[in-house]
């Protein structure tokens, strides 16, 4: 069985169903709606990205934009503008299909995702790490940071939710 390419590229309007499914399949416990996915999209399409097969098939998405200070949008929740004082870059989501995970595709767009922010001015990312993700985020840079502000907002993520802030 030959192996399907796979790239990270632009997400497009289009690409929403795919990622979806992607989301069902990688966050069980933390749903997000096609409209909240829909919203990032359009709040900041240059930060969202798919992670496409030869076919176009979406097997991964990362969403990411700028936010402020030591906070985190609600889960599954509309946006109505970027913030005027963002002060940071938050990486909202990152998922992918479990039958393409552990092909080393994250770094890359993590990475293309850094440079791309640091281009652009920012000197910090942060987000918030869900089902025991806390030390693949380490791998990518990103330390754990308490942030009693936060305290309440990541109990509802679960037990396991850490506030995670990488300097760039």
């Amino acid at each position: 069985m030959a192996v399907t390419p796979l790239a990270w590229r632009s997400m497009t309007e289009a690409d929403i169903d795919g990622v979806v499914t992607v989301a069902r399949q990688s966050f069980p416990d933390h749903f997000e709606s096609r409209e909240c996915f829909e919203n990032r999209l359009a709040i900041c399409p240059a930060m969202s990205f798919v992670l496409a097969d030869a076919d176009d098939a979406v097997r991964g998405y990362l969403f990411a934009y700028p936010w402020k200070g030591e906070t985190a949008p609600p889960l599954n929740t509309l946006i109505e503008a970027i913030p005027a004082d963002a002060d940071r870059v938050y990486l909202h989501d990152l998922a992918l299909d479990p039958e393409v995970r552990g092909g080393a595709h994250t770094r890359a767009i993590v990475e293309r995702l850094v440079d791309q922010a640091r281009t652009e001015g920012w000197t910090t990312m942060s987000l918030v790490a869900v089902n025991d993700a806390t030390a693949f985020w380490q791998r990518m840079g990103f330390q754990p940071v308490t942030s009693p502000a936060l305290a309440e907002k990541l109990a509802s993520y679960g037990d396991d939710a850490r506030y995670m802030v990488r300097t760039i």
